[in-house]
């Protein structure tokens, strides 16, 4: 059976420095298998395929199959680990703030998957075997589950790295006053708010491809561009805050010019002449831990 490497557009972990022949070899089955399990699926459905049937197309024992992934539903979503290693690491650079850390990562997947499709003979084509890509994972309950377990543990990463931030910030300013860094373990409901919200871009990432790969009127270039557009838009609303006592700057750590609203707290649009400082009375996603 032919294949796709699906692995081309999925975030990729970092190619080893002296990669030795086994590990060569591992690396190589682990993807074959999970590319033939991806096609499969594809073209007969989640469910009626069964692990053995993968196994003996890529002439391995089921055994083997598991050895390389610990679930069925790993072979088709089997980037969970790479994501987190790649949060885990962007989130404690505190030269960044945690959301550029975010969309920084959020951009390198976009641009593998728009420049895999570049390189297709027919990248309508292409685009199109991701919708259905997209499709089939979201039409199955087995791999919804599974995804919301992946986002779940994605969010633990992000609240553990946005908590390290705060102690560290603590241990270098002492600033432990209403206002500074929040507080407290990364089941604290400040760090737990902003972990989700952190790791909520990747669902407005996948969505917006989702919608504009079914329109399927978008060059590839033309796709990159509307899909950073929309979470930046999503990054933006998050950096500047929403609802009560949440007030902050821009993606970047500038002012944009919004002010809270003297009553509600709620951010006031730059340009409406209204200037009321900022009071930050109650922890804020701008006093998150940089």
């Amino acid at each position: 059976m032919t294949t796709v490497d699906w692995s081309a557009w999925r975030r990729q972990e970092p190619a080893p420095g002296a990669e030795g022949l086994r590990e060569r070899k591992k690396r190589l089955l682990r993807q074959r298998l999970s590319d033939t399990a991806t096609e499969m699926f594809l073209e007969r459905g989640f469910d009626a395929v069964r692990v053995s049937e993968i196994a003996r197309a890529c002439d391995v024992s089921e055994k083997t199959v598991f050895n390389h992934f610990p679930t069925k539903e790993s072979l088709i979503l089997d980037r969970g680990e790479a994501t987190s290693a790649a949060l885990r690491a962007g989130l404690a650079e505190t030269d960044r703030s945690p959301v550029e850390a975010t969309l920084e990562i959020l951009a390198e997947e976009l641009r593998t998957l728009t420049s895999w499709l570049a390189a297709q003979d027919d990248p309508r084509d292409a685009a199109a075997r991701i919708g259905r890509f997209g499709a089939l994972t979201r039409s199955t309950p087995s791999l919804r589950a599974y995804h919301l377990d992946m986002t779940e543990r994605l969010v633990a990463v992000a609240a553990e790295a946005l908590a390290r931030r705060g102690e560290g910030a603590r241990t270098e300013d002492g600033d432990d006053r209403p206002g500074g860094p929040p507080p407290g373990p990364a089941g604290g409901p400040e760090v737990q708010i902003a972990a989700i919200a952190l790791v909520g871009l990747w669902s407005v990432q996948y969505r917006s491809l989702a919608r504009r790969l079914a329109e399927g009127t978008c060059t590839p270039d033309r796709l990159h561009e509307a899909v950073t557009a929309d979470v930046r838009r999503a990054a933006a609303l998050l950096a500047r805050g929403i609802d009560t006592g949440i007030d902050t700057s821009v993606v970047g750590g500038t002012d944009t010019g919004t002010t809270s609203g003297s009553e509600t707290g709620l951010a006031t649009p730059a340009g409406t002449g209204r200037t009321s400082p900022r009071t930050p009375v109650h922890p804020t996603v701008q006093n998150m831990p940089r």
